[in-house]
């Protein structure tokens, strides 16, 4: 009897404790667009990751963009970039952005064939079943669990503390829904793959009972409200399901890319009628280009509103402080 009553007393406290962990606030840092001014940002880039090490984040997402797309999409460039990944201490969570592969065909960035950069950025960076970065995290990929969209190993989530994280190949240049038959043909089936996913991740929210989702990407879909609605935007469809899925969901849901170098933070995703906003739906928007900082976002499980930034400004970073 007293041995049962332990028992029971024991995996209250355990019950306890466990619900107690998942309830932790927790942080993690998004940057991308960097570095663009090759060699001159290397020092700037190089003293942002020592500031995010000293931060201590549960994790860091970069939105894409490892350079500008007026340098070379050559191999011995992603080494450097491999080698930046590797000085952060903290787990590193990358998705792709279009000056990797898609804008390589132009002659600044050496006039490659962008279907061949990317399947070099896959076998890069995406083989392993974990994060990049000195600390490793486990991921799952949408190659592992989907056949029908086994190439797509950039496509990935995790889950920290009641929230899911997920990954989603969507980029600049209107999605690579452009140029020629060749690329739209790469468009069309990237574009399939990621709207499985975004369905999949809602549907295991849902499932499990997740408090909220983060989506990080690398375009700026929202630069015109045009892109909800015109046939030609690489991005109506994606808008259009991640708006009935939020809405849907109901819980609270942040969208984090880069593209457009402009730190904003608002509300811009619309019911798919494009009549109201979708209030559970905040967009961080990260710097980049020629401001190499990063953002900071809390979440505080539990709360209705999770989620907060803080900007993490180097003044010794700001160009127009610091000129040369």
């Amino acid at each position: 009897m007293k041995l049962r009553i332990f028992k029971t007393i024991l995996a209250a406290l355990f019950l306890s404790f466990a619900c107690v962990a998942m309830a932790q606030n927790f942080k993690f840092v998004a940057l991308g667009d960097m570095p663009y001014n090759i060699p001159e940002d290397y020092v700037r880039y190089e003293r942002l990751i020592q500031r995010i090490n000293s931060q201590t984040p549960a994790f860091s997402i970069f939105i894409g963009d490892t350079k500008s797309g007026s340098t070379p999409c050559s191999d011995e460039y992603n080494l450097i970039v491999e080698g930046y990944f590797k000085k952060f201490n903290s787990p590193l969570l990358y998705s792709p952005g279009d000056n990797e592969w898609t804008d390589c065909h132009r002659p600044l960035a050496g006039a490659y064939d962008p279907i061949e950069r990317l399947q070099a950025l896959r076998q890069k960076f995406f083989q392993s079943k974990f994060s990049l970065g000195q600390q490793k995290i486990p991921l799952i990929r949408q190659a592992d669990i989907d056949p029908l969209f086994s190439k797509f190993v950039e496509n990935s989530l995790w889950v920290k503390n009641q929230f899911l994280f997920v990954n989603v190949h969507i980029i600049g240049s209107n999605n690579n829904f452009e140029r020629d038959d060749r690329s739209k043909a790469e468009y069309f089936e990237r574009n399939q793959a990621n709207l499985n996913w975004i369905k999949y991740a809602f549907q295991q929210a849902l499932n499990q009972n997740y408090e909220g989702i983060i989506f990080s990407y690398q375009a700026d879909m929202f630069y015109s409200p045009k892109q909800a609605i015109d046939s030609v935007s690489g991005y109506r469809e994606t808008l259009q399901l991640l708006s009935s899925s939020a809405e849907t969901f109901k819980k609270p849901v942040l969208l984090i890319h880069g593209d457009s170098h402009r730190l904003v933070i608002d509300q811009p995703l619309k019911t798919v009628d494009q009549k109201h906003v979708l209030e559970n739906v905040i967009r961080l928007e990260v710097m980049g280009a020629d401001e190499v900082q990063a953002v900071e976002v809390q979440v505080s499980p539990g709360q209705e509103q999770p989620f907060s930034f803080t900007p993490l400004l180097l003044r010794d970073n700001m160009r127009m402080l610091n000129p040369k």
